[in-house]
């Protein structure tokens, strides 16, 4: 697939004539008859009070706007220090408007001309982080979290779901500010069980400070739910029904209710989904040629619920509760085929052909609690403390019958018929203390922090002969415990040099004490167990350097070191059968990855924001293809370190606006992997690759009240884990929407991957296997999606981190 396929809509109507237009000027003053300088001046259209243009005053005070179409506009005029002046209902037919003067109030009075709600950009940059606004775009209905991941600027999903920001991998997963603590399949499928609706934002924090925690080389992806406003009570009725090769649908209802002294906040929510994933893998080892193909057809349904209440003790004191519970119950059934061929005699016919079929059943649950106390002193004084638990059970069965058939089909040589049941238990208690305060020119904080992690791995591996009667097999079963224990601290100072250098500075220690216990079921196999002791230092610092206020230019350069902890399940030396000539397995020697990043930011005009950096990665944790030792026809994925990953990358965010009736954003990443390693006997890994990605999309203001969307990326190569070379993918999509009833009802429809082009292919070798495939998933589907708003829709329920799941990520192994 070609960039061009994705954006030929865009560049065509770049050509689009536009419509005469007018103008509108006047000068801006204070209470006092004084020019205001660099006061904001924005024009919304007032018929869907989406942003069309926002101009500055110049040091009289005056301003133009020119280039907007015939319509009727709200003007709102802000300045910092002073009420907004508000100025609605211009009607424009190509005339220029001259308001003369326009006199700010000396205070906060309310001036109740006019209301005005601004469209949200779709992407924001802020100096700590980017925000991707989910709510409102169309072609994010029928999305899950691990679809909108996707199309999130700087961030990409591999062919194992793993998320990388800035070509970096390592990434931590938040929830409205509390870590998940889960990994692997299990984020994922959590991942896909939140819908569209009910996200609000997701805010990529790619450097955070000493604030955060040090886990996670890629930084922090903070997945914002939806919220309300003000007293009162609401709440939010929505469905949605989306068909691709098989259907799927969810149903949410939120609830708010709030007054001066109470809050109480809920979410009820149920999805049934059906989805396939497929690949195919032709590899060469040990002098055989496998051919290989795969399909896989999963169906769950999830439950789910948020329960909360915070008590307002006085202006100064609020105490909250909240409890979120989750179940994902599944069924899956999977098919793999390998065709295996020796080189030597030629790859016309093959020896032996192997059948496998898979059937499992999966149980996932989870339930998480906290107690939030928050006192705000005023004057930037403030204390906040969280306690947590939280409880992860995941139930799962495999049955898998493997049988090799003569070349022809036709003959049954062996069966080999194999019964997995690997319960897992993750408990996690974490304890957390954050105060601020200001001081001097700027603010001063500190913290403290104890997480508690227990891992209860158990896996059951059975015999199962022709009567169907399972015997367990003792040389492949046993139990893996890990239990860890994480104490921090930090300290952070962000202030201010003089007008124009703003800077902070902060250092994070952290002290870990782990152990993990291999207990097999045959004495003769019991090893050492594997105990870690040590501390580590996380310094940070940034600089933000405004070169021109008035047109909004700065530039930002921040550092920072960060740890990424392996996954529990991936210490486990488990040996997960996939067929019989494939199959996964654990290290428990894997070392905690370290990583400095370098991050050099500029902003143009308050809009257009560019960023190089720089990371460097030691003991890169790896998901590694490699050849059997004992069976040369089998192959397995391990997981090793690299002894250093060198990363360098651009983004580059630009927001348009074409039209007063067509917005776009383009976002643009570049970047280059070095990866390296050496393992001695001549295995060794040399890789790098150039990798880009464009993401646009284009919002249309229609008549008669609707909004179109055309949306698309186009990926380059690049590198996925530590061998595996990806080539280019892509995917277009269309979106529709229209509210009725006063904005109450909203109704969408969407086409995503249209040319069902999201699909991965690539190669990787190492150790004497070279592999090359590709595969695809339920990608292209056709959304409707309802939802209903109805009660105060300005209640507001507050927002606040917890602390839950300081080991995120990890709970499952990727």
């Amino acid at each position: 697939m070609k960039p061009t396929l994705l954006f030929t809509a865009f560049l065509s109507l770049l050509c689009t004539c536009v419509s005469a237009q007018s103008l509108i000027r006047g000068q801006v003053q204070d209470a006092e008859g004084l020019a205001v300088p660099f006061a904001n001046v924005a024009l919304y259209l007032q018929q869907d009070s989406s942003l069309v243009k926002v101009e500055t005053t110049d040091e009289s005070g005056l301003f133009r706007i020119t280039g907007v179409a015939d319509a009727t506009y709200d003007l709102v005029v802000s300045y910092l220090g002073a009420p907004d002046l508000r100025k609605p209902g211009l009607q424009l037919s190509g005339q220029a408007i001259d308001l003369g003067v326009l006199a700010m109030a000396p205070n906060a009075v309310e001036l109740a001309e006019a209301t005005v709600t601004a469209t949200r950009a779709l992407v924001e940059i802020k100096p700590d982080r980017t925000v991707f606004n989910v709510q409102g775009t169309i072609n994010a209905v029928g999305d899950n979290g691990l679809d909108l991941l996707r199309k999130a600027p700087g961030v990409t999903v591999d062919n194992n779901d793993n998320i990388n920001v800035l070509s970096r991998s390592g990434v931590l997963v938040y929830v409205d500010g509390k870590r998940l603590p889960l990994a692997g399949e299990d984020l994922s499928n959590y991942l896909r069980s939140l819908t569209a609706e009910q996200i609000d934002r997701i805010d990529i924090i790619t450097n955070p400070g000493a604030k955060y925690e040090a886990e996670g080389n890629a930084g922090i992806i903070d997945i914002r739910l939806k919220k309300a406003e003000n007293e009162g009570a609401n709440g939010t009725i929505s469905t949605t029904a989306s068909q691709g090769r098989y259907a799927q649908a969810n149903a949410n209802l939120t609830g708010n209710y709030r007054n001066q002294s109470f809050n109480a906040f809920g979410t009820l929510a149920y999805g049934h989904r059906q989805f396939y994933n497929e690949f195919a893998f032709e590899s060469f080892q040990n002098g055989l040629f496998l051919d290989e193909t795969n399909v896989f057809k999963n169906t769950s349904t999830n439950p789910s619920f948020r329960f909360g209440t915070d008590f307002f003790l006085s202006p100064a004191h609020t105490i909250g509760f909240l409890v979120t519970g989750q179940e994902n119950i599944g069924e899956g059934d999977s098919y793999s085929n390998i065709d295996i061929y020796t080189v030597a005699t030629g790859l016309s016919t093959p020896d032996s052909l192997l059948r496998a079929r898979t059937l499992g059943k999966g149980d996932r649950r989870q339930q998480t609690y906290n107690l939030n106390y928050r006192f705000d002193g005023g004057k930037g004084k403030s204390l906040n403390v969280d306690l947590d638990y939280g409880n992860f059970r995941n139930d799962n069965v495999r049955d898998q019958p493997n049988s090799y058939l003569s070349p022809d089909g036709n003959e049954v040589i062996s069966v080999f018929n194999n019964y997995f049941d690997t319960p897992t238990d993750i408990e996690i208690t974490t304890a957390k203390l954050d105060y601020e305060q200001g001081i001097g020119t700027g603010n001063f904080s500190t913290g403290l922090k104890f997480s508690k992690v227990g891992t209860k791995n158990t896996f059951l591996f059975y015999n199962v002969d022709a009567a169907n009667v399972r015997t367990l097999n003792n040389d492949r079963s046993n139990k893996f415990d890990y239990d860890e224990n994480v104490y921090a601290a930090y300290l952070n100072y962000a202030g201010k040099l003089n007008e124009k250098l703003n800077f902070s500075a902060g250092l994070r220690a952290e002290v870990t004490d782990a152990m993990g216990v291999l207990t097999p079921f045959r004495v003769d196999l019991q090893e050492p167990p594997v105990e870690l002791n040590y501390i580590s230092f996380f310094p940070s610092a940034g600089l933000t350097y405004t070169l021109d206020a008035q047109k909004g230019n700065t530039v930002a350069l921040n550092y920072g070191r960060r740890i990424n902890r392996p996954d529990y399940n991936i210490l486990n030396p488990f040996r997960n059968q996939i067929s019989q000539l494939s199959y996964e397995k654990g290290n428990p020697f894997l070392s905690p990855e370290i990583v400095d990043n370098v991050e050099l930011g500029y902003t143009l005009a308050y809009r257009y924001n560019f960023k190089l950096a720089y990371s460097r990665t030691s003991n890169q944790i790896t998901r590694l293809l490699g050849p059997d030792e004992v069976d040369p026809r089998a192959g397995f994925i391990g997981w090793d370190n690299l002894a250093v990953q060198t990363n360098y990358s651009f983004n580059a965010a630009l927001p348009f606006t074409v039209t007063p009736k067509w917005n776009a954003f383009v976002n643009i990443s570049g970047g280059y992997i070095d990866n390296q390693a050496d393992y001695g006997d001549g295995v060794t890994i040399d890789v790098q690759a150039f990798t880009y990605s464009i993401f646009s999309q284009q919002t249309f203001n229609l008549p008669k009240g609707f909004t179109a969307e055309v949306s698309g990326y186009f990926a380059g190569p690049g590198v996925w884990g530590g061998v595996f070379v990806y080539k280019t993918s892509g995917s277009l999509n269309l979106g529709l929407q229209k509210q009725f009833f006063n904005k109450q009802l909203n109704v969408k429809i969407s086409g995503n991957d249209l040319l069902y082009t999201t699909g991965w292919r690539g190669s990787s070798e190492f150790n004497g296997l070279v592999s090359s495939g590709g595969g695809n998933w339920d990608s292209r589907r056709a959304t409707l999606s309802l939802s209903y708003n109805f009660g105060n829709q300005k209640v507001k329920s507050r927002r606040r981190d917890t602390g839950l799941g300081d080991e995120a990520r990890r709970a499952g192994g990727e």
